[in-house]
């Protein structure tokens, strides 16, 4: 394994890099005051943990050099900002108050342009991974408002602070951070410089390191798979992480629902995999409000509108989506801002 971490790190354990990162710029995404986590960030110093020791004698192991390891953590800043953030998701919101962040005039008029300037890509990565236009450019549309808010935080920042100082998620944060490393040997990445969100994702489509590693495409041909800057690459690697996740298509991903009495509580999931078939549904109150397959099989969607609940029957594209994300909120936004870029 590359060990080029070390000439990178060595001399960087200086105050000036010790200063608190750049905030996530949320100007596309306006959300309220983040709660204040009850976790702390960085408090004791990483170093003098167990859990973080552990860490490095792990990646030791896995072929890394130890002295560049202790001299990355040492430089780690970290953001209780992220912890902060982390404790109020916009996923949180109700439908009713998530949607109007995304479905917006200004986002639909910036995705013909962005469809229009990158539409010989856009139309390259339908041909190869059979993936809608409109669909990779609402996705980067939500992520990243076109490439606009790619994200202010060291992301070696972010996957310490979350890894080491946000328990309920740390082991997969710590993954993500192992997955970081690796990702910065393949990709020649510099790890003082490279920024996404409070999360760790990176880049116009938001990939963590995982994502990043296994789904991401050089689709311009120029040797590096490069999502930070290149627009071929981003464009190809949504699509080809569609196209891994099955999506399929032409084929919808919503249909209007009705519901009579209060069974259909039991069939609302955190798991949108379409799996129900219209007799099951209909034994729970639920019935489609339009035309779809009899043959098919769905998931069922509630989400909290302006006049009340809203109901769906969602079709195995929905629940591809939520690989990207696993809120159903995002998922509609996704879908929604895709069929007004259709228009």
């Amino acid at each position: 394994m590359s060990l080029n971490l070390r000439p990178v790190w060595a001399r960087i354990v200086r105050p000036t890099l010790l200063r608190t990162g750049l905030v996530l710029s949320l100007a596309a995404v306006s959300l309220p005051v983040a709660a204040e986590s009850e976790f702390r960030a960085g408090d004791p110093p990483y170093l003098e943990r167990d859990e973080v020791q552990a860490f490095i004698d792990e990646q030791v192991e896995a072929g890394r050099d130890r002295e560049a390891l202790e001299a990355m953590f040492a430089a780690a800043d970290p953001q209780q900002r992220i912890l902060d953030l982390i404790s109020s998701p916009a996923e949180a919101r109700p439908w009713k108050d998530y949607r109007p962040i995304f479905i917006t005039d200004q986002r639909i008029e910036r995705g013909h342009d962005f469809m229009e300037e990158h539409g010989r890509w856009l139309k390259r990565a339908e041909d190869r991974f059979g993936v809608e236009p409109k669909i990779i450019a609402s996705i980067i549309g939500v992520e990243t408002y076109y490439g606009r808010n790619t994200g202010g935080f060291r992301v070696f920042d972010a996957l310490v602070t979350l890894g080491f100082d946000y328990p309920p998620r740390s082991d997969f944060f710590r993954r993500e951070l192992g997955e970081f490393l690796t990702l910065v040997d393949e990709e020649g990445l510099d790890p003082r410089e490279t920024r996404g969100s409070y999360a760790g994702a990176m880049g116009r489509g938001q990939f963590i390191s995982s994502s990043y590693r296994h789904y991401a495409v050089d689709f311009d041909g120029s040797g590096q798979r490069d999502l930070l800057n290149s627009w071929p690459d981003a464009i190809g690697s949504v699509a080809n992480y569609f196209r891994e996740h099955h999506w399929n298509h032409g084929e919808p991903v919503v249909a209007k629902a009705r519901v009579e009495g209060d069974a259909h509580e039991a069939l609302i999931s955190r798991n949108y995999q379409a799996r129900f078939g219209l007799d099951e549904l209909a034994e729970h109150g639920i019935y489609p409000d339009e035309a779809v397959d009899e043959d098919g099989e769905y998931s069922f969607i509630r989400l909290e509108g302006d006049d009340g609940y809203e109901y769906y029957l969602g079709y195995p594209n929905f629940y591809v989506i939520t690989r990207y994300n696993r809120s159903p909120l995002y998922a509609m936004a996704v879908h929604q801002l895709a069929e007004a870029l259709a228009d």
